[in-house]
């Protein structure tokens, strides 16, 4: 059985080595191989990655001309991976290579997805954790509890689900909503989180709510249904404000209030009507890009590949005509034959 391993990449040349090595101690027993997508990294990432491959026909490389986002990064990697088993992980060695044989022999037992479920987060501070949670909770409601709490995108697929997330090319990703609407079935299996190997964290809080709310609008109207149970709450509220102001008015002596009530009511319906308009303009928006088909993600470059024999929609490989191809040979002592053909030149933005 062959076991692909993606992993996206994103400035993190510092780790790379390390990751490289520890995977490859990891699954010294097993037949593998391991796709990194280079996703646009403006550090030496791509210049690491090239060696790599050149020493090892293991390593696969994908790289993008620009950073397209981890969703579309892992995509490209499934696209690309050949083996009978796919594991998705992170670069920064937050989820351990030690524990894939273990995911592995779960797999064989006749699952389709093995999900390692957070049981602690170590290097995370508290308010990391605490909005991690209630993240979770939040869209494993939305998501009809499809969602499992605390299990990331780091996840091992069959091949039969692996074919299953391909077949998914919509604009806007959020790979876990997709595999647990599959309900294909799962495997969750614990395991304690890592602290970075090294570098920074690549999803800051603005980075954060961005991805949660891709996924929220990806996989619910509720922000829909939400605006409108409260412009029909506001509403209600305004007309008993209104027959509170004409009570007074005819069946009382009592003045009406003044202005200040008006213009806080003026405030919050304004507000809310405004809230509501942008909520709508989001999806609409996002059904405009859905409509243009743009491709997910480009490739310009690619180390060791072969393009999928029936192609992959919705993606510009614009290095498909020469992707690289270099035969790993069965004795470890020898260095592989490279056969280096990229656009007419020597392989790499640099030399060597």
């Amino acid at each position: 059985m062959l076991l692909s391993v993606v992993i996206p990449v994103f400035n993190e040349a510092m780790t790379l080595p390390i990751m490289l090595e520890r995977l490859a101690k990891a699954l010294s027993e097993l037949d593998w191989e391991v796709v990194f997508v280079n996703d646009g990294s403006t550090d030496s990432s791509l210049e690491v990655l090239q060696l790599a491959a050149m020493m090892d026909g293991r390593v696969k490389v994908l790289s993008f001309p620009r950073n397209f986002g981890h969703q579309a990064a892992i995509t490209a990697g499934l696209d690309f991976a050949q083996g009978d088993a796919v594991v998705v992980m992170d670069a920064d060695l937050q989820d351990p290579p030690e524990i894939l044989p273990q995911m592995l022999s779960l797999l064989q037992k006749g699952y389709d997805v093995v999900s390692p479920q957070r049981v602690s987060r170590e290097g995370d501070t508290f308010f990391k954790r605490w909005t991690a949670a209630i993240f979770y909770r939040l869209m494993a409601s939305m998501a009809d509890g499809h969602l499992t709490a605390d299990v990331g995108d780091f996840r091992l697929f069959s091949r039969r689900a692996v074919l299953a997330i391909r077949s998914f090319r919509e604009q806007h990703r959020f790979m876990r909503g997709l595999v647990g609407w599959l309900g294909l079935k799962e495997a969750v299996m614990p395991f304690e989180r890592q602290p970075r190997a090294a570098g920074e964290t690549k999803y800051p809080l603005i980075k954060m709510l961005r991805f949660a709310w891709t996924a929220i609008s990806s996989f619910s109207a509720l922000p829909l249904r939400l605006s409108t149970a409260a412009g029909v709450l506001l509403s209600c509220g305004g007309f008993l404000y209104l027959f509170r102001v004409v009570y007074l008015a005819l069946w009382t002596k009592e003045t009406v209030p003044g202005w200040a009530s008006v213009v806080v009511l003026q405030c919050i319906f304004s507000g809310i009507i405004l809230l509501a308009l942008g909520m709508i303009g989001d999806y609409v928006a996002r059904n405009y890009e859905e409509s243009k088909g743009r491709p997910l993600y480009i490739v310009t470059d690619a180390f060791n590949l072969q393009p999928p024999d029936n192609g992959v929609p919705r993606a510009s490989i614009l290095a498909e005509a020469d992707l690289l191809k270099v035969s790993a040979p069965k004795d470890s002592d020898r260095e592989p034959a490279l056969m280096i053909t990229r656009f007419g030149r020597r392989a790499g933005r640099g030399s060597l």
